[in-house]
C-alpha cells in the first residue's frame, strides 16, 4: 500500500495509505479504538476487497499513525468532520466511494452516514462490532469482569498518549493524576470531552453515539453485531431503527465476539469479510440485499 499524508484545515493532518488499481470503486475503512491501518482486521479487510475489485484507502484517525499528530486534541468515536475530509480528498478520485467501519470505526461511520446527507460519491456502507450506544458500551467495558484486560490495554496506550501531549503542550493538559484512571468514564470525563468540546463524558457518549442518526441513513449500510459481542448492550442492537429503516440491514449472529466472526467453513477467514463484499455487490447490481439474522 502507498502512503499519503492529508493536510487539515487547522494544521493537523492525516495519514492515509491506498491501495491503488485505477479502478472506479473505492472502500475507505475506518479502525477501532487505538487502531491503525496496520491492524489485522485491516489488512485481511483489503485483501478481500482487492480480490473483489476494490481500491482501498485505510486511514488513521488523529494520533493513530506513527508521528503524533500536532495539536492537544486526537481523536474520539464521533469525529465525523475528519471522517468527512477522508471522503472528500478521495472523490476527487472515485465516484463510488464505500464505507467501512469497525468497533469505533462502524459508529464513526453510522454517525456520519445518518447525521446529515452523505458526500454524493457514497453509495453504502457497513459497520462492524459496531457500539451505536457509547455510554453502554463504556460501562460494558469498565464494568464485566471479562472485559478487564481490555480495558487496561485500553487505558495504558490512552494515558501514554495523554502524558506524552502533555510534556508538547505544558499548560493545557493536565497528566499529573493520569496514572490513577481506570476507567473509561474517568478517562472521557478527565480528557475526551474537555478536549473536544463536550461538557463531560456522558454529554460526550450522547452526542457521538450513532444510534440516534440511524433513521437518517439514505444509502444500503449494513450493521454487523454478534449477540455475544463482550464490548455491546442491549442498547447496541437497534432492531427497530433497522425495521423501520429500509436501507438499514441489522444482521445480529449468535456467536462472533468483538471482530472477531471465524468462519471455520472457509478457512478461518472472518465471516464479515465475505458478507462485506457480498452485501456491497447485491446492493450496487440489484438494488436490494439479503437480510440476515434479525
Amino acid at each position: 500500500m502507498k502512503s499519503d499524508r492529508l493536510e487539515l484545515e487547522d494544521g493537523d493532518f492525516l495519514d492515509l495509505n491506498w491501495l491503488r488499481k485505477d479502478r472506479n470503486r473505492v472502500a475507505i475503512l475506518s479502525h477501532g479504538l487505538e487502531g491503525s491501518n496496520d491492524d489485522g482486521y485491516i489488512q485481511g479487510m483489503t485483501t478481500v476487497l482487492d480480490r473483489a475489485g476494490w481500491d482501498v484507502l485505510a486511514w488513521n484517525y488523529r494520533g493513530c499513525g506513527k508521528e503524533p499528530n500536532r495539536l492537544p486534541r486526537f481523536y474520539h468515536s464521533g469525529e465525523t468532520g475528519d471522517l468527512g475530509r477522508v471522503i472528500s480528498h478521495a472523490a476527487a478520485y472515485y465516484s463510488c466511494i464505500s464505507l467501512i467501519g469497525f468497533s469505533l470505526g462502524g459508529n464513526l461511520i453510522l454517525k456520519y452516514l445518518g447525521e446529515a446527507k452523505p458526500h454524493p460519491a457514497i453509495t453504502g456502507g457497513a459497520a462492524i462490532s459496531a457500539p451505536v450506544d457509547l455510554a453502554s458500551s463504556a460501562r460494558a467495558l469498565d464494568q464485566r469482569p471479562g472485559n478487564r484486560l481490555y480495558l487496561q490495554r485500553f487505558m495504558k496506550t490512552l494515558v501514554a498518549k495523554v502524558e506524552s501531549k502533555a510534556r508538547r503542550f505544558p499548560g493545557q493538559l493536565d497528566a499529573s493524576r493520569s496514572r490513577g484512571i481506570r476507567t473509561f468514564e474517568e478517562f472521557d470525563n478527565r480528557y475526551t470531552a474537555p478536549l473536544h468540546g463536550f461538557r463531560d463524558a456522558e454529554d460526550y457518549w450522547k452526542q457521538s453515539s450513532a444510534r440516534q442518526y440511524l433513521p437518517g441513513i439514505t444509502v444500503p449500510t449494513l450493521l454487523l453485531n454478534a449477540l455475544d459481542d463482550p464490548f455491546l448492550t442491549p442498547q447496541c442492537f437497534p432492531y427497530d431503527e433497522a425495521n423501520r429503516n429500509p436501507l438499514l440491514f441489522l444482521e445480529t449472529p449468535k456467536s462472533g465476539g468483538h471482530l472477531g466472526f471465524i468462519d471455520l467453513v472457509h478457512g478461518l477467514q472472518p465471516f464479515y469479510e465475505r458478507r462485506i463484499t457480498e452485501f456491497f455487490e447485491e446492493s450496487s447490481t440489484s438494488g436490494t440485499v439479503f437480510h440476515g439474522t434479525k
